[in-house]
């Protein structure tokens, strides 16, 4: 039997109360709430899944963005943040944005460190001093930093007739975005410090959708292009003045295991780009082994697993388009 349609007169305005329900229902299922305490906490005790439970503290995700924030505006003076800052103002700025993320940033590294060491079952004695070092190393990098990032936003510029000024790029492109994001987690990854810089180039994915493992290598002026779907892996080596358009994958063929059936962890697995490469959009590159010749250009919707000579074009023959009236 065919629904019937209610009509506008017999729906509830805005305004209407709801009909009173009886209030032992909702009591009823609130007095059986502890049932599902108690299912929930058999899990955490059955070790059957994954939990946090008494342990050192792991980083903090928020903390680690909020980390992100201030190195982008240390990157970045003036762009991001706390505006009004002049000449006059500009050391102690500086002197205030470094000092608090100093203390943020060595906190956040201590707690990485104790949280390995605890998984690995070690007796964690010296994270304190660890993370203090770790974090003035870091914050050595940062003139470093400023230099090689100027670079990508000045490939930017000169790799996309769109942009209008440097501005722009700094403001609004989502690949400088993930770039930036990528070289602070790369340094943190440098001084070998624990999931720190994962989370951050997993935000930085979450946010762009450009995939940057903080474990990669890659030279100045690098540019990527719109962006979307692109995803660079651990071991990539990537040189000077490479560009990638969007849904570009530099990947890894499948993976090895060793005689105990473990994967094996501390291979190249993910292909080189010499300097002055072009991907252009779709295409996949992949295996530890495999080599782009420095100058070449790879068009659209390529799959490669071997290696290309330096200042070769490879593209696909032209597929047969069928045209029909309709």
């Amino acid at each position: 039997m065919k629904k019937k349609t209610p009509k506008v007169a017999d729906l509830p305005l805005a305004g209407d109360q709801c009909p009173s329900k009886d209030p032992s229902l909702a009591t009823d299922f609130r007095s059986r709430l502890p049932e599902v305490v108690g299912q929930m906490v058999a899990t955490c005790n059955a070790r059957t899944c994954f939990e946090h439970i008494g342990a050192e503290p792991l980083p903090s995700r928020s903390q680690a963005i909020a980390i992100l924030k201030t190195c982008r505006e240390l990157i970045f003076p003036g762009y991001f943040g706390t505006q009004g800052i002049d000449w006059v103002n500009l050391e102690y700025r500086i002197g205030l944005e470094l000092s608090g993320l100093f203390n943020c940033l060595a906190e956040e590294i201590a707690n990485a460190i104790r949280h390995e060491c605890t998984r690995h079952g070690h007796i964690c004695q010296h994270c304190e001093e660890a993370g203090q070092e770790k974090a003035f190393l870091f914050l050595e990098r940062l003139p470093h930093l400023r230099a090689l990032l100027a670079s990508d936003v000045q490939a930017a510029y000169q790799g996309d007739p769109a942009a209008a000024g440097f501005d722009e790029i700094i403001f609004s492109y989502p690949g400088l975005h993930a770039i930036t994001i990528y070289r602070i987690a790369h340094e943190l990854y440098r001084l070998e410090v624990p999931i720190l810089p994962r989370i951050m180039t997993e935000h930085a994915h979450s946010i762009t959708g450009i995939d940057i493992h903080p474990g990669a290598r890659i030279g100045k002026r690098f540019f990527i292009d719109h962006g979307t779907g692109v995803v660079i892996g651990q071991t990539a080596m990537i040189g000077k003045g490479v560009k990638l358009y969007q849904g570009v994958t530099l990947g890894a063929l499948a993976f090895k295991r060793d005689e105990a059936g473990e994967l094996e962890r501390h291979t190249k697995r993910h292909p080189t780009l010499e300097d002055d490469v072009t991907v252009y959009a779709g295409s996949t590159i992949l295996g530890g082994e495999t080599v782009i010749g420095a100058r070449s250009v790879i068009g659209g919707n390529i799959w490669l697993t071997h290696s290309v000579p330096p200042d070769t074009k490879v593209v696909l023959n032209p597929p047969e388009l069928v045209y029909k009236k309709s």
